[in-house]
């Protein structure tokens, strides 16, 4: 997250395409970014990523938010696990990337359960990332995602999850801004106020 304000976005962004670059020509393994949220174009930027070399985008970097110690009157870093509320910002990027860049799509931060899994995939997860359930949660916390997703796969008559992956999301839609302006008015006018 750049804090300088003399480099402009441009270069900013132009410095993570010639990185991705220059290990795309050192390495032979495929290559994932993982994004920041806060690029002004952040589709144009998964296209240039993967035009680049990049075959895998995870959504999104948390950055450590500092605090300040009013007992010590300094700056004082905390760990913040992350919340399942901030699943929805990966939820609205995966559902507007998946079918408009051909790398693979991975979500991290705030996927706790089986239907928050299901939800990144149904938006077009190809992978889900679950770090901050597991460390509240333990590893046998996995088990009971997968049963889940297995139990909801199975209600329905899936027995893929390729059958599933980015079907809500918006790939086909020729104008997602206005798709996400109807949903914007349909939840305001169906709060109970």
């Amino acid at each position: 997250m750049e804090a300088d304000p003399a480099p402009s976005s441009a270069e900013v962004e132009q410095r993570y395409l010639d990185i991705v670059r220059e290990i795309r020509g050192a390495v032979k393994v495929p290559i994932a970014v993982k994004l920041s949220p806060y690029f002004t174009s952040l589709a144009h930027m998964a296209v240039q990523l993967e035009k680049a070399g990049a075959q895998g985008l995870v959504l999104f970097n948390r950055f450590l938010q500092p605090d300040i110690s009013l007992e010590r009157l300094a700056p004082h870093s905390v760990m913040t696990l992350s919340a399942p509320a901030e699943a929805l910002l990966p939820l609205r990027w995966m559902g507007l990337l998946h079918g408009r860049t051909k790398a693979h799509l991975a979500a991290s931060t705030g996927v706790y359960d089986a239907p928050g899994t299901l939800k990144q995939i149904l938006a077009g997860a190809q992978v889900v990332q679950m770090a901050s359930a597991l460390v509240k949660n333990g590893v046998p916390h996995l088990g009971k995602v997968l049963q889940g997703v297995e139990e909801w796969m199975d209600r329905r008559g899936h027995s893929t999850l390729a059958e599933v992956r980015g079907t809500l999301s918006q790939k086909e839609i020729a104008d997602p801004g206005a798709f996400e302006r109807a949903q914007y008015v349909h939840l305001i006018l169906s709060q109970n106020v």
